[in-house]
């Protein structure tokens, strides 16, 4: 994903997920190019039909968002991401699907419906329902990397919590009770999973204007003290905008290894990550 005008500003891989999550910055031509070679590295050395995680995927390179940052809105973004799906589909021959503002159609707004069922669910799907077929090429999938989720976004936190000794099931009934789409927190996304031998509530909080995290973490420390189970501590995943960050908030408190330099968006885009020098040697889904 090395590019002239293109920054690395964070990258994490998780084995439990088997995900990698790459965020990058820069000239927008630049970062499309950049996005679309990650997703042809994907596609050589990803096979689907082998890889297995607890995070839900539909492709080896499973979600690309173009987020505004500065200089630029949302609606160029939607022009960045149907460039990129376009180029995606062109090179590498797998289908792809827009989201969010991107999306094509209204059902295809939400991440989640794009990747119902997953690759497995949504490879049989495409051959017998033709609303699940993808927006560019297909209409099967690429038989070994899936397909693309390409959209444009605000910019998201994903926020997770680990639980010591608390049964996954009492922290799915966690994540029911506070996503978005079962009646919870407005702009929040849950799950819970169990990731190195631990309950955690996986979240993405697609809108900490409207729902702060320390909104979040209220309702999560009530519902922990109902069932009777302890919070160990937070995590973010990639970078967090200095808005989103509430200094004094128990949440921020209980993030481990928090790092203010290496984690806040603002900071890091002053000064961003050098590129490695050699490929990582584990190979994880994107």
């Amino acid at each position: 994903m090395r590019v002239d005008g293109v920054h690395l500003l964070d990258w994490s891989m998780d084995a439990d997920h088997n995900r990698s999550v790459v965020t990058i910055a820069g000239h927008p031509a630049a970062v499309v190019e950049a996005a679309v070679q990650g997703v042809g590295k994907a596609v050589e050395l990803i096979d689907l039909t082998r890889q297995r995680g607890v995070h839900p995927r539909i492709g080896a390179a499973d979600v690309i968002p173009f987020v505004p940052v500065s200089g630029i809105k949302l609606e160029q973004c939607v022009l960045l991401a149907r460039q990129a799906g376009l180029e995606i589909w062109r090179r590498f021959g797998v289908p792809v699907y827009f989201y969010e503002a991107a999306a094509s159609r209204p059902d295809r707004a939400n991440l989640e419906k794009v990747r119902s069922g997953q690759f497995e669910g949504l490879r049989e799907a495409v051959n017998k329902d033709s609303s699940r077929r993808p927006d560019l090429g297909g209409p099967a999938l690429h038989p070994t990397a899936g397909a693309c989720a390409v959209g444009a976004r605000k910019f998201l936190v994903a926020y997770n919590i680990y639980f010591d000794s608390a049964p996954i099931s009492v922290v799915r009934a966690m994540a029911r009770e506070i996503r978005a789409a079962t009646g919870g927190l407005q702009g929040v996304k849950a799950m819970g999973v169990v990731v190195h031998g631990r309950s955690q509530l996986s979240m993405n909080i697609t809108d900490f204007q409207a729902t702060p995290l320390s909104a979040v973490y209220q309702r999560i420390a009530a519902a922990a003290e109902r069932h009777k189970v302890t919070i160990a501590e937070g995590e973010v995943i990639g970078l967090i905008p200095e808005a989103a960050c509430e200094r004094e908030s128990e949440w921020m408190r209980q993030l481990s290894g928090f790092d203010p330099q290496a984690k806040i968006l603002e900071r890091r885009l002053k000064a961003p990550m050098s590129w490695p020098l050699a490929p990582a040697t584990q190979v994880k889904s994107v």
